[in-house]
């Protein structure tokens, strides 16, 4: 007797709101790239417009299209109606650390933006090979580590990097800011349905674009809208397909000693931050294989890379949150295709100065809230210390970001000022650099260890504080960059910490032993 199980929707009604949601997520991350590419780095417009972008949306499209297919094969094995597609786009904190680490100081030393691109290009080439090799390590990682070490350290990224940017940035534009969060809230929380059944990112958008040019032509002083700016952004408007650059990436290589230094960490952190969006889509009832995944990734960020995008392909946090607004398989596949069209036909030129970015930071902050609330959520209730602890190296990370960004502006850093001074208001940089640096790692150790600990599982919290003493003493976390005996102060204090807890674990068989002991000895006759 054979049965046929029915083939899966492409297309659900839920898929809208999600398609507009992880659209505008895509698209705001594609402006800001566009930005730094155009004002930071100076990167000329041919190159921008003519050979980054194109490629870049060739990977993100790739990458959509191929975690489409991931959800319709699982839902067709399952019989689920209910599974959500992978989201996956360009890394952000990729993007800042290859323009600001990579890029731009390469940039800078040879006079020559190209020469930064370069660079970028071959870093990725790098990444991709180290996110390959490490997808077969991945699933055993994922086994031995407690759920709230992995999505505790999840939550640290998006409270911190992906929240509260956006969350900053309406509060700057609060009429346009916090109503917009209103209406997405209204709809994704509290399941309020617009006319028609309208998506609420796109009321959003919508509100804040009526907005922000209302207060253009009315001459007020919020919004930043410019008639002139958008019609300068028509010129670059045009069709360009991505083309083979795999001569700018082996031109790359000149600069490979400074390029290890952060792609062998950052790959680490890949690896990482994938298992831990893997396993949040798991507690959100979609298991996807952790290999394929990041093989994916990997083999996506090659073939960017080698047709000329500096920025590495990363499965992205905020399943849950498109699951929860109706996502299924589609809204994947047709941001896949709606990234190939503003790439290849220039339009991010045109969008970057007709929608406030404001109008679209609330969608932002929403996926930050959904995951920094599913740690607690999916883990058991006692590892809620754990989870907080390991939020704490991301706080610390973040901090450090917004000092040296303050003390760069003002054309200083803090060995000038000097850590005494800035010691004496408060401000403790060289905990917040030990702590910060490799935050992704050491959030996930640290709360490893303390999850166990709660559990009273002595001798695996020992074997944590251990690997936390390897990835130390090589600089993969609590350090600046790879190399031996990077921070060997900490390094020893988790060795130490590795040996306690042997200690305890030996103590308590010991005591459960004797108990054993007790518990079968007979009772004396009477």
């Amino acid at each position: 007797m054979s049965t046929t199980t029915a083939r899966p929707l492409l297309w659900s009604p839920g898929d809208w709101n999600a398609l507009f949601g992880f659209g505008t997520n895509i698209l705001v991350n594609l402006l800001v790239l566009t930005g730094l590419l155009r004002f930071v780095l100076q990167m000329p417009d041919d190159i921008v417009f003519g050979r980054i972008l194109p490629a870049a949306g060739l990977m993100m499209a790739m990458s959509t299209i191929y975690y489409a297919w991931l959800a319709y094969r699982l839902a067709l094995q399952t019989g689920r109606s209910d599974v959500c597609a992978l989201p996956s786009g360009i890394s952000v904190p990729h993007m800042f650390v290859v323009v600001f680490v990579i890029m731009l100081p390469i940039s800078a030393r040879t006079n020559d933006p190209i020469k930064g691109w370069e660079a970028g290009l071959t870093w990725v080439f790098v990444q991709s090979f180290i996110l390959m090799a490490g997808a077969f390590l991945a699933p055993w990682v994922r086994k031995v580590t407690p759920r709230a070490a992995l999505l505790g350290t999840l939550a640290g990224v998006s409270i911190t990097f992906i929240s509260m940017r956006p969350a900053l940035e309406m509060f700057m534009t609060p009429v346009i800011g916090i109503v917009c969060f209103a209406i997405v809230l209204a709809a994704w929380f509290g399941a309020l349905r617009y006319p028609r059944g309208i998506p609420a990112g796109l009321v959003a958008i919508a509100f804040g674009m009526l907005i922000a040019w209302g207060a253009a032509a009315l001459g007020l002083g919020f919004g930043g809208r410019s008639l002139d700016k958008l019609l300068g952004g028509l010129t670059n408007i045009g069709f360009s397909v991505p083309i083979p650059a795999i001569d700018h990436v082996f031109g790359g290589f000149e600069f490979i000693g400074i390029i290890l230094v952060t792609a062998i960490p950052f790959g680490i952190y890949d690896l990482v931050e994938a298992m831990d969006n893997v396993e949040s889509a798991e507690a959100a009832g979609d298991h996807f294989p952790t290999t394929r995944v990041l093989t994916a990734d990997g083999v996506v960020s090659l073939v960017g890379s080698l047709m000329g995008n500096p920025f590495v392909n990363a499965v992205y946090i905020g399943h849950p949150g498109w699951k929860s607004m109706g996502g299924r398989i589609g809204y994947s596949a047709a941001t896949g295709v709606a990234v190939l069209a503003v790439t290849w036909l220039g339009i991010i030129s045109l969008l970057l100065d007709l929608i406030p970015v404001v109008a679209i930071a609330p969608i932002l902050l929403y996926i930050g809230m959904l995951i920094g609330a599913q740690a607690f959520q999916e883990t058991p209730k006692s590892h809620a210390p754990a989870v907080v602890l390991g939020l704490v190296p991301h706080l610390a990370a973040w901090a450090k970001t917004l000092i040296d960004g303050a003390l760069g502006a003002a054309g200083t850093n803090a060995a000038t000022v000097g850590m005494d001074k800035l010691g004496q208001v408060g401000v403790l940089y060289p905990g917040l650099e030990v702590l910060g640096e490799g935050s992704i790692l050491s959030g996930l150790i640290l709360a490893a260890i303390a999850a166990f600990i709660i559990d009273k599982e002595w001798l695996k919290a020992s074997y944590f504080a251990g690997a936390g003493a390897v990835l130390t003493f090589f600089g993969f976390m609590h350090g600046p960059a790879v190399g031996i005996a990077v921070t060997p102060g900490v390094a020893v204090a988790y060795a130490l910490v590795a040996g306690f807890l042997y200690a305890v674990s030996r103590q308590a068989e010991i005591e459960a032993l004797l108990r054993a002991k007790l518990d079968r000895k007979p009772a004396p006759a009477e």
